[in-house]
């Protein structure tokens, strides 16, 4: 749970008590939180998975490799929900940016690299091409260094706009790829065809090959005709 704290508290995120904080356009708000049936989606586990065999990697790296992750910490920076400017651990950083090259199937780091610039990628989505099974995204700001994670969610209600906790892993979009990007074969091995009048949305997150630093995710949706 992070708290942002005031003359009483101003803000929060996280889960405390069986409620969780968090933040729309409205503002912030508290509710319930809701359990899943089952827990233990192959999602999750492949997660885990990946964190489980990184905290064993940390362990097995010579302690001058462990002092280049320490040392290199404060040129990894970032800000939170708060806007507040945090530091990581030396552990935390060498977790966070093989995650994140893990995810786009790059080779991991054994020590901390240098701070790259993070180039940011626009994307849009066609849903109006040759049916169901036909869907395209556009990238704008590709960058060599980069290779990008597609994530996207199943056909949803026409008008649905809050979609955070639907969004899933569909593949990888390797740097500089032709346009349009057709991933039509990534979302039907993920979701099925696409369904007309449901909405799609796609975000594309661009990391940086050699340093594992992630960009921020930009979005898009479109209504299959």
């Amino acid at each position: 749970m992070k708290i942002k704290w005031g003359a009483l508290v101003t803000d929060g995120r996280g889960k405390i008590g069986g409620q969780v904080a968090s933040k729309n356009r409205s503002g912030a708000y508290m509710r319930t939180k809701v359990s899943p049936s089952n827990p233990q989606t192959s999602f999750q586990l492949a997660v885990r998975a990946i964190l489980a065999a990184l905290s064993s990697g940390w362990r097995d790296l010579t302690q001058e490799a462990r002092n280049s992750w320490d040392n290199a910490v404060n040129d990894f920076q970032k800000t939170n929900v708060f806007g507040d400017v945090t530091t990581p651990t030396g552990k935390n950083l060498y977790t966070r940016l093989n995650a994140a090259l893990s995810s786009v199937n790059e080779s991991l780091l054994t020590t901390a690299p240098s701070a790259a610039e993070v180039f940011e990628a626009v994307v849009s989505i066609d849903t109006n091409t040759a049916g169901p099974t036909d869907l395209q995204i556009g990238v704008t700001g590709t960058n060599a260094a980069m290779t990008y994670q597609v994530i996207a969610t199943a056909p949803v209600s026409a008008g649905k706009s809050f979609v955070k906790s639907e969004y899933r892993q569909i593949g990888v979009m390797p740097a500089a790829q032709p346009m349009p990007y057709d991933i039509s074969s990534l979302y039907t091995a993920k979701f099925g065809n696409t369904i007309v009048g449901k909405k799609v949305f796609v975000k594309i997150v661009p990391v940086v090959i050699l340093t594992g630093q992630q960009g921020v995710g930009t979005t898009a949706n479109g209504i299959t005709a």
